[in-house]
């Protein structure tokens, strides 16, 4: 009886040793992500006028649930019985930064080969690219190099690239861990990972709140750069016989002191 006693305990020890390193080597947020916080909603109605707009594309293999994770997050809708995506689907995901509306253009991608030289025209221009294995495909899972390889050379050089663990409601199916999904972001320096089901919703909205988030956060530090640079930049006012320019205020001492010279 004590044997079996001690038996129990060295089992629940090593769940809880196991759950203690599931989740500290889960990484939800992007490590760098501001201290600011943001004031953020979901807009549901239709509006015609966005102060911001970014395109994001999704790849992965077939049947990993793309298609799902872009209908839950934008209808909050999921079908059990949902087709392959043929070529590619367009989505928008709405969203309020602060006081400034921003949209996600949402470009969902087939993962089916025939269809590859097509979608790799819809690589080009995209601020992110989220990367979507599911947790019950070790097939899929093993073919994320060849799918960041193609977001590398086709994409944009500064696109930010998610990685995204789908089906983590399918727990007893689970063939490729946490860890192993945590450690691929981490050795391919990616901007985000994290785990969702479009099943269950869980982190759906998270996903793309996060890609929301970060977009923004960039493109104000881009706009407020780039206003503080044009405020420091002064035209010059004319250019003297040998081509020198003038500053204005140099020239102005100057014809003061020459007045002064000549009275």
């Amino acid at each position: 009886m004590s044997e079996e006693k001690e038996h129990n305990d060295s089992k629940t020890n090593d769940n809880t040793k196991e759950e203690i390193q599931k989740n500290d080597d889960i990484n939800y947020d992007n490590e760098n992500e501001s201290e600011q916080s943001l004031r953020y909603s979901i807009i549901k109605d239709e509006i015609t006028s966005y102060d911001m707009s970014f395109k994001i594309i999704i790849i992965g293999d077939s049947f990993v649930g793309k298609s799902c994770l872009t209908t839950r997050a934008t209808k909050n809708i999921f079908d059990n019985y949902y087709t392959a995506t043929v070529g590619f689907e367009f989505f928008t995901f709405a969203c309020r930064m602060n006081d400034q509306n921003v949209r996600l253009q949402i470009w969902d991608t087939c993962g089916q080969e025939e269809y590859r030289s097509l979608i790799q025209n819809f690589y080009r221009n995209a601020s992110i690219a989220i990367l979507v294995y599911a947790i019950d495909k070790r097939e899929s899972f093993e073919n994320l190099e060849m799918w960041l390889n193609e977001i590398k050379s086709k994409g944009h050089p500064d696109v930010k690239i998610f990685l995204v663990g789908n089906k983590n409601d399918l727990e007893d199916k689970r063939v490729v861990s946490i860890k192993e999904g945590n450690k691929f972001y981490k050795d391919n320096k990616l901007n985000l990972f994290m785990e969702t089901s479009a099943k269950s919703g869980e982190n759906v909205q998270e996903l793309f709140k996060s890609a929301a988030e970060i977009l923004y956060k960039e493109h104000s530090a881009y706009k407020n750069l780039a206003n503080k640079n044009e405020n420091m930049i002064r035209l010059p006012e004319s250019i003297d016989e040998n081509n020198n320019i003038i500053d204005k205020d140099d020239d102005e001492a100057a014809k003061r002191k020459k007045k002064c010279c000549l009275g």
